[in-house]
């Protein structure tokens, strides 16, 4: 049997690991910079390169929930709107936030459908879990979003049993919505299983970020109408929600002061938007790491003029973070190695 393999982007290095002062690690990955038109204003690698969003698909998954004509009756709140964007920490405030919202639907943790996993404010805050320590469906860092899709499933009158099925009701909705706000047709979008089960739709890196520069249109109007100005704006007002203590959206949407909406997913996908420019910023780095995609997103904000001197604010530990031995010792840092240009011209 002949195997075909796939064909690989073009991503090109963005970050490199340092120690002894040379290159120890590479970092590959692409970035594009969209306005709401479609129209590619910077790029660095494939900005073509197809990706699964991942997380930072959140506030489209909550976009037909939002824009529903009788959402307003399940009186969710603006924090608990932006809880159905995020990708938690498992704090209390999210646990306890994630369980009102099921209260208000009428529904029970055993409805949600994305598994359970440690906090992640374990990670974020360096420190291990208590191995006699148990979590709970709402401790997920996705359980706002599936009890947005719980929420929707009773809006439409639609089984809650199989709300992540792809031929759902809420996942072909939700369909719509990346259609419509990414450019790419419908019957188009690939489709992956997310790591808590609900379906992901994958997209060219450009696309995933005019989906973002056109959240912020100044008139949104549209299929969705208020919705993306709700989903923006609530997001803007509660980034604790939206992510938690010491993870790096929190750090953006601090540090931008309203201006930035940012969304991280995993396998190192970022993307954000920029309100006061209208654009989105979409970020991939090939091998999932972290600590380049941070590096990358702050270079990116730097090199559009986005945010001045670092020194002492909620972004400096991402820009060039040092890399430490388990002593503590500093061995080397992660640095970024790119320059973003106008895309070339066809």
């Amino acid at each position: 049997m002949t195997v075909v393999a796939p064909q690989l982007p073009g991503h090109v290095p963005l970050a490199v690991a340092t120690r002894g002062g040379i290159v120890e690690a590479v970092h590959f990955g692409s970035i594009a910079v969209v306005n709401a038109d479609g129209r590619t204003l910077h790029a660095c690698g494939d900005s073509q390169a197809v990706v699964f969003p991942r997380s930072s698909l959140k506030p489209f998954q909550a976009m037909p929930l939002i824009a529903h004509p009788q959402f307003s009756r399940l009186d969710f709140d603006s924090r608990e709107i932006a809880l159905c964007c995020a990708s938690h920490s498992g704090e209390p405030r999210h646990a306890e936030t994630v369980a009102e919202m099921l209260r208000k639907i009428g529904c029970r943790q055993q409805d949600l459908m994305c598994g359970t996993h440690p906090p992640l404010y374990f990670e974020a805050m360096d420190i291990r879990p208590r191995a006699e320590d148990v979590y709970a469906p709402v401790h997920h860092n996705c359980s706002g979003k599936h009890t947005g899709m719980l929420a929707l499933s009773g809006l439409l009158g639609a089984p809650i049993d199989s709300y992540v099925e792809i031929d759902h009701p809420v996942q072909q909705a939700i369909r719509a919505a990346v259609a419509h706000f990414s450019g790419v047709p419908a019957a188009e979008l690939v489709v992956g299983i997310d790591g808590c089960s609900a379906p992901n739709f994958a997209l060219p890196l450009a696309a995933l970020a005019r989906a973002y520069a056109r959240l912020g249109r100044a008139q949104p109007g549209g299929p969705y109408g208020e919705a993306p100005r709700t989903i923006v704006e609530s997001m803007v007002a509660h980034p604790e929600m939206v992510s938690g203590i010491k993870r790096v959206d929190l750090a953006l949407a601090h540090a931008g002061h309203g201006d930035f909406v940012p969304k991280s997913g995993a396998e190192a996908v970022h993307a954000m938007l920029v309100r006061g420019r209208e654009i989105g910023i979409a970020i991939k780095i090939a091998d999932g790491a972290a600590r380049a995609l941070h590096v990358a997103i702050v270079e990116t904000l730097r090199q559009l003029g986005l945010v001045g001197e670092l020194a002492d604010t909620p972004l400096e530990c991402h820009a060039r973070p040092p890399i430490r031995n388990w002593r503590g010792v500093i061995t080397g840092e992660v640095m970024p190695v790119f320059t973003l240009k106008p895309p070339s011209p066809a």
